[in-house]
């Protein structure tokens, strides 16, 4: 039975026809009988694939041989199966949405890049701060220690939140990372366009961290989230310590779920039992709802709905004296 491999990768380079090479890429991709998520936009292309081993190495030598990702690296992952369900290529005005009234250009301005090691030993300087340039769902499942944990919940809002905290930041050297390095381009090009003198980022991204054989993955608590069917995936080779907490009853928890109530679907750290305690659904309102996939799926009675919920409120009870 053969191997298969995830595919993590990212260039910035100029795309004439964006959405008539998403066309041809798809094709492509399908043919080799991979599966991701791509984007392609005039300034690049970000994508995330799986395959078995045969396909994803013939498909980062016809990526090679294009004499615009001649010299893309590629992050590459071990994977039992695919990590996605589909393959999809789509065109986008930008590879990663920051929306911004003036654009920023990584091939101009971008802050420096540290190798795994630089980045591992500048964490440790005095008057230095981390900035995660990730989600928070992101952030609360695994970090590097010490890191500054923006209250944004898309990338497009870290701009908006690092003016509104700016102080914070004030004649420091900043350090910034992402998963794969991407958004730390456009992002720390931003801060050098802000006036931040000494605007540094983890070049590579975690993913190539996790595999640094110096850095080892050392002060990155818990593990990173991806945007595939794995979730998640371990960081340090050192030590692992969990810092994610179940949204219910703040124990240790790594494992994301999403809430049964379509509207809602929002994504929490929840354990396998307490799914099933609370139905799935992250407020009262979400696990009453007609719509609740949790209820579907297993296929509950009303009269079995209306016991957890008792419950839940008993336990609620319980705590409250």
């Amino acid at each position: 039975m053969e191997k298969y491999q995830v595919l993590l990768y990212y260039n910035y380079v100029h795309m004439n026809d964006p959405e008539g090479y998403a066309k041809e890429h798809l094709a492509f991709c399908k043919e080799l009988g991979l599966k991701g998520r791509i984007l392609v936009a005039e300034e690049g292309i970000n994508g995330t694939v799986s395959g078995t081993i045969t396909a994803t190495e013939a498909y980062m030598e016809a990526m090679h041989n294009d004499p615009r990702f001649a010299n893309m690296p590629f992050k590459i992952d071990p994977a039992d199966g695919h990590a996605f369900k589909k393959m999809h290529v789509r065109p986008r005005p930008e590879l990663v949405t920051l929306r911004l009234d003036e654009d920023v250009n990584p091939l101009e301005t971008t802050g420096n890049y540290l190798s795994p090691q630089a980045f591992y030993e500048a964490m440790q300087e005095e008057d230095t701060v981390v900035i995660d340039a990730r989600n928070d769902y992101e952030y609360d499942l695994g970090h590097f220690r010490g890191a500054i944990r923006p209250d944004i919940h898309s990338f497009r809002e870290l701009p908006e939140w690092i003016e509104e905290n700016k102080e914070k930041f004030d004649g420091k050297r900043v350090l910034t990372y992402c998963t794969g390095g991407i958004r730390c381009e456009k992002f720390s090009g931003w801060l050098v366009k802000q006036g931040f003198e000494d605007v540094n980022q983890l070049h590579g991204g975690i993913a190539t961290y996790s595999k640094d054989p110096q850095a080892k993955g050392q002060l990155w608590d818990g593990k990173m989230y991806v945007f595939d069917e794995r979730i998640s995936v371990p960081i340090n080779q050192v030590e692992h310590v969990v810092v994610g907490k179940d949204y219910f009853d703040g124990k240790p928890c790594e494992r994301y779920i999403n809430c049964a109530n379509p509207a809602c679907n929002k994504q929490i750290l929840c354990s396998e039992e307490n799914e099933h305690k609370y139905l799935r659904g992250c407020t009262h309102e979400c696990r009453v709802t007609e719509r609740n996939l949790y209820v579907k799926e297993h296929e509950l009675t009303e009269a079995e709905v209306k016991e957890r919920l008792l419950q839940i409120e008993e336990n609620q009870t319980d705590h409250a004296i």
